[in-house]
């Protein structure tokens, strides 16, 4: 099969469409079609080696961490899938590499593609929506009533947040630049902070959970517009304990993350309020629920522009250098 490939961690002009042995397929997996797989601020961290002390990915390897495709072959204990049916997935954080033409996914880790959508569509999805998913509903337990902040509504993540927000009956605001202010608000925004002229701290307050998709200086202002006993829920803080955990990490990387967020938490604490640290995961059965609000109508996608796989590395190029005004960046093979 033909697969984009990265052969040395920290080359951001590197990555090759090269030809790669078809995935194995294990009893419990399902052998996808890729027909589209997005683009995410993920490939640009594993590619530059961000993660490799906690995900040890061998080299060379394929990128790519969410995907819509058609199911061509099963393993002998699949159940949930049949030859033929249109899926789309992100794949556990182990198991990577949607730029291909071929991936293998575990069953649990699938879910049917919602049938209103395209598979451009549907491919810019599973890891923002997941993401958005875990944060808002597993992680905050978002409320009817309840205001939430959710940082960058125009981004990937941000787009999808929004009207997961709104579906759970939450009151939010978001920060955008003002040629996103429409598009954020018919998302599900009630308050938009214009970023490059309104400083969020000081024009919001009293908030119960704030979603940080940037980290650094937006983290720690987050921390001061919640009430006492909110939350911050970050994909781009640094990582704690318990993510460390969830990881099955030894003592060692366990503490290190432990003193990485230490001034977080502290700085959190003093503020009554807490911190926690999100890396999602790969969840089918979660995606099947989003799948409903889909076709609903309740969610749709925000999809920017669409290459061919043949131009993988230009897409990686315009979604890092920031030049999609909304959404997503996908790749499509088919």
């Amino acid at each position: 099969m033909k697969a984009f490939m990265i052969e040395r961690y920290n080359d951001k002009g590197g990555g090759r469409i090269t030809e790669a042995p078809d995935p194995q397929v294990g009893a419990d997996d399902v052998l996808v079609r890729v027909h589209a797989a997005s683009v995410n601020p993920l490939d640009f961290k594993i590619r530059d080696g961000g993660f490799k002390v906690i995900l040890p990915y061998r080299l060379p390897l394929v990128l790519g961490n969410d995907l819509a495709g058609v199911v061509v072959e099963v393993g002998a204990d699949v159940t949930r899938f049949a030859v033929g049916d249109e899926v789309y997935a992100r794949p556990d954080k182990d198991r990577i590499g949607t730029f291909a033409e071929l991936i293998a996914i575990h069953q649990n880790d699938l879910a049917p593609k919602p049938a209103t959508l395209t598979m451009a569509e549907a491919a810019s999805l599973p890891l923002v929506a997941l993401t958005s998913w875990q944060a808002l509903v597993e992680k905050a337990q978002v409320q009817p009533g309840q205001k939430v902040l959710i940082h960058a509504g125009s981004g990937g993540v941000g787009t999808i947040a929004l009207q997961l927000a709104r579906q759970l009956g939450a009151h939010v605001a978001t920060t955008a630049g003002a040629a996103n202010a429409d598009l954020v608000k018919e998302l599900g925004a009630d308050v938009v902070v214009d970023y490059r002229t309104q400083d969020f701290e000081e024009a919001l307050d009293g908030y119960d959970v704030v979603l940080d998709t940037l980290g650094g200086e937006t983290l720690e202002k987050s921390l001061r517009v919640l009430r006492p006993g909110g939350k911050v829920i970050s994909i781009a803080g640094p990582p704690d304990a318990d993510f460390a955990r969830e990881l099955g990490a030894n003592l060692v990387l366990r503490q290190a993350m432990n003193a990485l967020s230490l001034k977080t938490r502290r700085h959190a604490k003093r503020q009554g309020v807490t911190y926690s640290f999100l890396f999602m995961k790969a969840d089918g059965d979660q995606l099947r629920e989003l799948t409903r609000l889909i076709d609903a109508g309740e969610i749709r996608p925000v999809v920017d522009r669409v290459f061919p796989f043949s131009q993988t590395r230009e897409a990686m190029e315009y979604a890092e250098k920031g030049r999609a005004k909304a959404g997503k960046v996908v790749v499509t093979m088919v």
